[in-house]
């Protein structure tokens, strides 16, 4: 068959950049058949189970140095003299950093490759974390130099969950991405668990201190072996070069982001995960101290351990699920509404349950229903974005995690407030469910699970077959 290629020198870039999902096609567009640089090639499966399992570690190692402050605020304030409104300044100071860097995460990454913007980020925010007591010590204001430790680290980190996506997208075809993403994603649950039990006993047994040089020589470690056995000691040096030469995914024109913004099922993918961050990172940061101020004679290492430990195979449920559910032949669309009902609506009664006067073990019981729950919205709304804009997933990602971050910061912040003001918890837990339900409300209504991000009537019109 011919294919006559018309008006080939007008054709769109948003054309053009989803023959990565296809790399086996040999017939298409004009300018599709160029050989895209090599961190396009996607892996075998036996080089994606090794990355799967390397990735999942250096996320439960991202939070274990990301959690480390939550887990040691409560001696840190006692030490220094903190306020509740100081203690969440520190806490939420990570966001606002979180909130600079995902974006262009995405984009470097996109054009580069993600496993050298993952390589040079762990390095850096693994470094910060083990000189953070140092800072804290050598400083005569900690709470200035904390809260600049925490930007620091948020700017760092804020280019991990971009790179995978974007990494992702790069290597791992498209029938094995759910099962590389959730699992991954599981180590962020992972990480929580292990930095509470063995973070609350380093804390018990050798001072806070001991938590951030652990945590943070453990990543830098993490990088090193990534580096070297993975990368095979190759430079991860980002040439202005390499930035001007990206793949086709990364060739996206002003128009073309502006047209998926008017797209109702992005902008609802955008509020929905908006919601769920926020929330997330608000239970993430002040669950240690609602169990510190309720419970003080309770043992850390039950309410840091249990719920993450209900969260990991809670996680990989969920994917399993949707997979089994969309494989049978139910519409996408539902199955992820479904995921995300279950992790902002479900999720939120067992929240309320924490409002009223509780035992400890009812108390680790509900948050542990809640933290599982919640965990649903791997299946939901972070995978509905690969759904919408598979060409583009990685950056629309970053502008989905920063306006998460952004309404982290203040959530976090203003929870800090409300325990202030109010003198209770239950206005804290009241603010999240309020948040989850905006957010599932949202999703419900305009969610879709249909390709936006390509102007179908543009293919038809570029290609006329004889």
């Amino acid at each position: 068959m011919a294919v006559i290629q018309k008006h080939v020198k007008n054709y769109s870039p948003d054309v053009v950049c989803h023959k990565e999902n296809h790399p086996s096609e040999k017939i298409g567009l004009a300018g599709c058949q160029k050989k895209w640089p090599e961190h396009n090639v996607s892996w075998s499966r036996p080089v994606a189970r090794i990355w799967t399992v390397v990735l999942l570690l250096g996320t439960c190692l991202l939070y274990c140095a990301r959690v480390a402050m939550p887990i040691c605020a409560v001696s840190m304030a006692e030490q220094f003299g903190w306020s509740k409104r100081e203690s969440g300044m520190v806490l939420g100071s990570f966001f606002w950093g979180y909130c600079f860097t995902q974006v262009l995460g995405g984009y470097v990454s996109d054009r580069v490759g993600g496993e050298k913007v993952l390589l040079l980020s762990a390095a850096a925010w693994g470094s910060m974390t083990a000189f953070t007591p140092v800072l804290a010590h050598f400083c005569s204001q900690p709470i200035f130099s904390m809260t600049l430790a925490r930007f620091l680290m948020g700017l760092l980190q804020g280019v991990h969950y971009p790179s995978l996506a974007s990494l992702c997208s790069q290597k791992v075809v498209e029938s094995e991405r759910g099962f590389l993403m959730s699992t991954v994603g599981s180590g962020s649950y992972l990480g929580t668990l292990v930095i509470g039990g063995a973070g609350s006993l380093m804390l018990d047994l050798y001072g806070w201190e001991s938590v951030f040089y652990v945590s943070g020589l453990l990543s830098v470690l993490w990088a090193y072996c990534m580096w070297k056995y993975l990368l095979k000691g190759e430079g991860p040096i980002i040439t202005l070069e390499a930035l001007g030469s990206g793949g086709p995914q990364s060739k996206l024109t002003k128009r073309h982001w502006l047209r998926l913004f008017k797209q109702p099922a992005v902008c609802a993918v955008i509020i929905t995960h908006l919601c769920t961050a926020s929330t997330f990172f608000t239970l993430l940061s002040w669950l240690p101290t609602f169990f510190k101020d309720t419970f003080p004679d309770a043992k850390g290492w039950v309410f840091n351990v249990i719920p993450w430990l209900v969260a990991i195979p809670s996680s990989l449920f969920s994917g399993c699920l949707s997979d089994h559910l969309i494989s049978q032949g139910s519409d996408t669309a539902s199955v992820r509404k479904l995921m995300q009902f279950f992790s902002m609506g479900v999720s939120s009664v067992f929240t309320l349950l924490l409002c009223g006067n509780t035992t400890f073990p009812w108390a680790v019981a509900f948050v542990s229903a809640t933290m599982g729950f919640t965990t649903f919205s791997h299946s939901g709304v972070s995978v509905n974005v690969q759904d919408l804009a598979p060409s583009c997933a990685g950056a629309l990602f970053g502008v989905m995690n920063t306006c998460g971050a952004f309404s982290g910061v203040l959530m976090v912040y203003f929870s800090g407030y409300l325990i202030e003001a109010t003198s209770s918890w239950a206005s804290v837990f009241g603010l999240i469910t309020t948040v989850n339900l905006l957010g599932l409300c949202t999703f419900l209504a305009f969610g879709e699970a249909r390709r936006v991000d390509i102007d179908f009537s543009k293919v038809r019109h570029h290609n006329i077959h004889i």
